[in-house]
């Protein structure tokens, strides 16, 4: 650890000096670049400032303990060795913690596809109340929502809804959102007050930028049409609605939320670009072979992650076994505690795993 620490000082301190380089200052994009990474590296490299000085004055404490015949100075440098210890013990943990390696993603923009899946209307409807309580849970940070494409249902729900949220660390907080939620709940059309399970899929991918993607004209196809609302009621008379394939990987992205056939076009792009990119960094993890909890990790949507249980007001989370009552609460944004709780354990996950 002590020369990956001695590493990163040097690399901060060739960053100072970059910054104060008239070429360097010359260029915005790479003042930025510097900037970013020197104020990443700055607390570790405050940390590991720390752990040197604790390291030494413990070298310090045990020379004075093993010289002279003075029983106080002796006594004194035990109670000082003792708290050193405890403090040399704390900025260990804290550096391994600095050391993990940094999603690159963390700090991108987010998109967020929620989808109906099993339970019919039903589902539609849960669709619609995961969407609301993100819609929430942004709103609560501060954080913008852009609806890119959705398809109501008659009765309120969506059989399929994207949208983007902007904001600081958005995809940091939402990335373990990924995967299959369950709602076990009576429904409204139910008349013999059964409980019913339904449940949907939330995909969430950063936004990726064009120098993250590259899409060149030759390889989508794009289609426009009349844009239609539940039911197949024309919501526009005019062929606003936007429909583009890219062909090297089939993938085939639709917004008509637009009145604009032009910006319809934008968010289909932006869709597409992100479905790419969590693609390219899927096949890269799994390249990588990376033993880590695919559920909190990938974002692997092929297993129920969740389950809302109405009836009893309790929300689960099956990755790490986490029960919170409150149901409303959490349905209405409050999902804080369950990310917190994601977050620690994906982290001590990584903590463990760096250190085998």
């Amino acid at each position: 650890m002590i020369e990956k620490l001695q590493s990163i000082k040097a690399r901060y301190d060739e960053l100072v000096k970059l910054l104060s380089d008239p070429a360097v200052l010359s260029d915005h994009n790479l003042v930025r670049k510097h900037s970013k990474e020197r104020a990443r590296l700055e607390g570790i490299v405050r940390a590991a400032d720390e752990y040197e000085r604790v390291l030494s004055d413990m070298k310090d404490a045990k020379e004075l303990m093993g010289a002279g015949d003075d029983p106080e100075a002796k006594e004194f440098a035990r109670g000082e060795l003792d708290e050193l210890e405890v403090r040399h013990a704390e900025l260990e943990e804290r550096i391994k913690t600095l050391l993990i390696p940094r999603d690159a993603n963390d700090e991108k923009n987010t998109i967020v596809e929620i989808r109906a899946g099993t339970g019919g209307e039903e589902a539609a409807l849960f669709a619609a109340d995961l969407f609301r309580m993100y819609n929430r849970y942004a709103d609560g940070r501060g954080w913008k929502i852009d609806v890119l494409n959705s398809s109501p249902t008659a009765t309120g729900g969506f059989k399929e809804i994207i949208f983007t949220i902007e904001g600081d660390g958005a995809y940091s907080r939402l990335k373990f959102e990924s995967g299959v939620h369950r709602v076990q709940r009576v429904p409204a059309t139910e008349s013999q007050g059964r409980i019913h399970t339904s449940a949907a899929t939330v995909a969430v991918l950063p936004e990726a930028e064009e120098v993250d993607v590259e899409i060149r004209p030759d390889e989508i196809h794009v289609d426009v049409f009349r844009s239609s609302g539940p039911g197949g009621q024309s919501v526009n008379t005019t062929d606003s609605a936007v429909r583009i394939t890219h062909k090297p990987s089939g993938l085939v992205v639709t917004c008509q939320d637009e009145k604009s056939q032009h910006k319809n076009k934008a968010k289909a792009l932006k869709v597409l670009r992100a479905r790419l990119y969590d693609q390219a960094r899927a096949e890269q993890e799994k390249e990588m072979a990376e033993t880590r909890r695919s559920q909190v990790s990938t974002g692997d949507r092929s297993a129920k992650i969740r389950t809302y249980n109405f009836p009893q007001s309790r929300v689960t989370d099956h990755r790490i076994g986490m029960t919170l009552h409150g149901i409303d609460a959490i349905m209405g944004g409050g999902i804080d505690e369950l990310i917190d709780a994601l977050a620690t354990d994906f982290q001590a996950e990584q903590i463990a795993n760096s250190s085998q």
